[in-house]
C-alpha cells in the first residue's frame, strides 16, 4: 500500500547516553555549589578573613588592648575597696601592709632611673653572605632570652620587652621570626629595656656565656645589635605573677652535657639554633 505523502514523519526517540547524564549533573551540582556560595557569603568575600592576616592580628592586639584596659580599670577598683575595708578591719590592713612590701620586688609598681636598651635585629633584607642560611640571619627565641638572663643576672630593678613590663615569670616565646609575649606579636627589632648599674648590666651581657655566639653572627651575618644608655620608666607588671605549670627540673645525669649554643658558636645542625631547635 502506497505511503501518503501529508501524512506527518514520525521522529526517531533520542536515548540519554551516560556521558549525556554526566553533563547535566555536573551543570546541576555546579549551579548549587554557586548558590550556596552566595547564599553563605553574603555578598561579601568568603576568603577575606583567611587572607588578610595582618589585618587579623590588628583586630585580636586591638581587643586585648580593651581586655587590658578593663582588667586595669577593675584592678584600681579593687584597690580602692580594699583601702576602704582595711580602714575598720586590721586583718586586711595587716595584709595589704605585707603586699605592698613585696609588690616593687614582684614588679607590680612603676620604676623610673638609668638603664640600658638592648637592640636585636635581623640581618637587613637582601643580604645573604657567603655559606649564610636563612636561620642564619634572623633573631630567635634563645637570643632574645639570653640577654634576657644576663640583664637580670647584672642586677636589673626592673625589665621592659617591647613595650610590656615582664618579670621574672615572664615567658618569652618566638613563632619562626615573630615574638610572642603575654598574648601580643611582635616583629623584630626587638627591644629589652633594664633599669640598673648600668656598669654591673654591661659587665653581666659581657660575661654571658651565650651572648658572644650571637655576637659572632653580628660581625659575620650582620645580625643587629645596638647596647645604649638611656633614662628609663617601667610601668607596673599588668599580668599574673602566679606559676601555674613551671617546676624544678631534675638535675642532669651523670656524663650528659645540657644543650646550649657551644664554644663552637655554631648556630643550626650542630647547635641550638636553626632547623633542628625548637625555640627559634
Amino acid at each position: 500500500m502506497a505511503s501518503d505523502p501529508d501524512a506527518p514523519v514520525a521522529r526517531p526517540r533520542r536515548r540519554i547516553t551516560p556521558a549525556g547524564a554526566a553533563v547535566v549533573a555536573v551543570f546541576g551540582a555546579a549551579g548549587l555549589l554557586f548558590a550556596t556560595s552566595a547564599a553563605t557569603a553574603h555578598g561579601t568575600q568568603l576568603r577575606a578573613d583567611r587572607t588578610d592576616l595582618a589585618g587579623l592580628i590588628r583586630s585580636e592586639n586591638a581587643a586585648l588592648d580593651a581586655q587590658q584596659r578593663r582588667l586595669a580599670d577593675l584592678r584600681k577598683q579593687v584597690d580602692g575597696l580594699t583601702a576602704t575595708v582595711a580602714q575598720g578591719d586590721s586583718q586586711v590592713a595587716d595584709l595589704r601592709r605585707r603586699s605592698d612590701g613585696v609588690s616593687p620586688d614582684a614588679g607590680l609598681t612603676p620604676v623610673a632611673g638609668r638603664g640600658l636598651v638592648v637592640t636585636l635585629d635581623d640581618a637587613p633584607p637582601g643580604s645573604r653572605p657567603a655559606g649564610a642560611r636563612p636561620d642564619d640571619l634572623v633573631v630567635h627565641q634563645q637570643d632574645v632570652q639570653a640577654v634576657v638572663n644576663a640583664l637580670w643576672a647584672g642586677g636589673a630593678e626592673a625589665m621592659m620587652l617591647m613595650d610590656q613590663r615582664v618579670i621574672s615569670t615572664s615567658a618569652v616565646r618566638c613563632v619562626g621570626n615573630t615574638l610572642i609575649l603575654q598574648g601580643r606579636l611582635y616583629p623584630p627589632p626587638y627591644r629589652i629595656s633594664a633599669i640598673g648599674d648600668p656598669a654591673r648590666l654591661r659587665q653581666a651581657i659581657a660575661e654571658s656565656p651565650t651572648i658572644p655566639i650571637y655576637l659572632e653572627y653580628h660581625d659575620r651575618f650582620g645580625l643587629g645589635w645596638t647596647v645604649e644608655e638611656r633614662d628609663l620608666r617601667a610601668p607596673a607588671f599588668g599580668g599574673s605573677p602566679a606559676l601555674r605549670y613551671a617546676t624544678v627540673p631534675p638535675p642532669p645525669a651523670a656524663g650528659t652535657t645540657t644543650r646550649t649554643r657551644g664554644a663552637t658558636g655554631t648556630r643550626g645542625a650542630t647547635g641550638t639554633r636553626g632547623a633542628t631547635g625548637t625555640e627559634g
